[in-house]
């Protein structure tokens, strides 16, 4: 992993994304100011906000999304995480992060970025911070089973037309 390639992939898919919401019109501009002015922001170590890769994971014919119950946050939420070695892009920590926390194999990744959210959290640094998540999309195969990780509390499928109550997931319709 490098800094340089994590931050130059987190700001072309910035570029690139052209939200309709003048909201994710905002957060874009926000999210590339605030890499203009942090070469290291998408490491974990930057502990004002980092950049991190989220995974909107849907079944292979869409109808289905899986979500994690997450232990520190407390709310169903996509699957995703902070930057690693390794990943040379955020697109690829995002596939790498939904296959490490979902157990399903040959995970599909839709080119281009799906969305973005910002939270303010305590991490795994013990500090408040802020997450500046950008979202991919990716499609299970057909049949895939979930297998829950130690970093959920729970995991399962969810229709889309019926997430549980408090889910913090950004579906595009």
């Amino acid at each position: 992993m490098s800094a340089e390639s994590l931050h130059a992939s987190a700001t072309e898919l910035l570029t690139d994304w052209q939200p309709e919401e003048r909201a994710d019109r905002s957060l874009r501009e926000a999210m590339l100011a605030f890499l203009g002015s942090a070469p290291r922001g998408c490491l974990r170590e930057h502990a004002p906000g980092h950049i991190t890769a989220s995974a909107i994971v849907f079944s292979h014919d869409r109808s289905d999304v899986l979500l994690t119950l997450h232990p520190r946050v407390g709310r169903w939420i996509q699957l995703g995480g902070h930057c690693e070695p390794g990943d040379e892009t955020v697109a690829d920590a995002a596939l790498r992060e939904a296959t490490e926390e979902s157990g399903i194999a040959d995970l599909r990744l839709t080119p281009g970025l799906y969305g973005a959210q910002a939270h303010p959290i305590t991490c795994s640094l013990g500090l408040p911070t802020r997450h500046l998540d950008l979202l991919f999309e990716l499609v299970a195969p057909p049949e895939a089973v979930p297998v829950r990780s130690a970093e959920s509390t729970d995991l399962r499928w969810w229709p889309v037309a019926g997430l549980p109550p408090g889910a913090d997931v950004a579906l595009r319709e």
